[in-house]
């Protein structure tokens, strides 16, 4: 799996209300930020990690006594994925503070059988089944509504698309699912994109 070419992408700009250019708000602060989006590696477990369980005790899934089993529990798995090759992910950062990431999402990349689906065209294919699912999905609550996950999510659908990934699946939030489906993903059982 070659996702050497991805790490290190041109700056972004926050995609917030415009006050005056460059400059954004950010939770009622005019702030002027640039992102960069990076691919995440074994050193960036602990930030991982750490938005996995925000993301679920956001979504109210993880009570505050469970937040740090589930955070080092997260941490081991992710680093065992991560090793083989299972889990590609990407983070957000300030272009001028690199060290602070404020948001990240990622894909495990699996296996199913072959199955038919339907491509963008109204055809059914039968495909192979190389499979990512999109996971930890997380934005710190300072830069929310600035389009980083839309960015972060973006990223992931350009890379699957440049791999032979041949299916996008995701599980929505409720807040998450009008993102999802400004993007391209439908909802089956699972959200799926089926843009290839």
């Amino acid at each position: 799996m070659n996702v050497g070419r991805w790490a290190l992408a041109a700056p972004l700009h926050c995609e917030g209300e415009l006050i005056a250019s460059p400059a954004r708000t950010v939770e009622g602060l005019l702030v002027s930020a640039d992102f960069q989006i990076r691919l995440a590696t074994v050193a960036d477990l602990e930030v991982i990690s750490w938005h996995r369980a925000r993301m679920f005790q956001d979504m109210g899934e993880l009570p505050p006594d469970l937040l740090e089993s589930f955070r080092a529990q997260s941490f081991a798995t992710l680093h065992r994925m991560l090793g083989r090759g299972e889990y590609v992910g990407w983070l957000a950062s300030l272009e001028n503070e690199p060290g602070q990431i404020v948001a990240g999402a990622g894909v495990q990349l699996r296996k199913v059988p072959p199955h038919p689906q339907t491509n963008p065209n109204g055809k059914i294919d039968i495909v192979s089944g190389r499979q990512a699912i999109i996971q930890n999905v997380f934005t710190e609550p300072k830069w929310r509504r600035c389009g980083l996950a839309a960015l972060l999510i973006e990223r992931i659908i350009d890379w699957t698309r440049r791999t032979g990934i041949d299916s996008v699946v995701l599980h929505a939030s409720d807040e998450g699912r009008a993102l999802y489906e400004r993007l391209g993903f439908i909802a089956t059982t699972e959200m799926r994109f089926n843009g290839f």
